[in-house]
């Protein structure tokens, strides 16, 4: 075993979380200062104001990227299980 192995493999798995998160945080993060301008110029501090519209974000942004995601997360568990042979030797 190599640690070069190790490390290529702690790099694959950041960048896989990277790609499985972006589709949700992103469209949550302009929501998220969209509403937030919208309350700073009218000066309504509601707080469910803020939290509904960013869980109706996360919801459609599932609904639209949750099965990519979900064909990303298992390709790379699919990849990890078929190398665990090479490791064993």
């Amino acid at each position: 075993m190599d640690a070069d192995y190790f490390l290529t493999l702690a790099n694959q798995t950041m960048w896989v979380l990277a790609l499985a998160s972006a589709p949700i945080l992103i469209p949550v993060l302009v929501s998220g200062l969209i509403i937030g301008m919208v309350q700073a110029a009218t000066s309504i501090n509601e707080q469910t104001l803020s939290f509904v519209p960013k869980l109706i974000v996360v919801a459609i942004s599932i609904l639209i990227f949750g099965s990519l995601i979900l064909g990303l997360l298992s390709d790379f568990t699919v990849g990890m299980f078929d190398r665990i042979p090479d490791l064993v030797k």
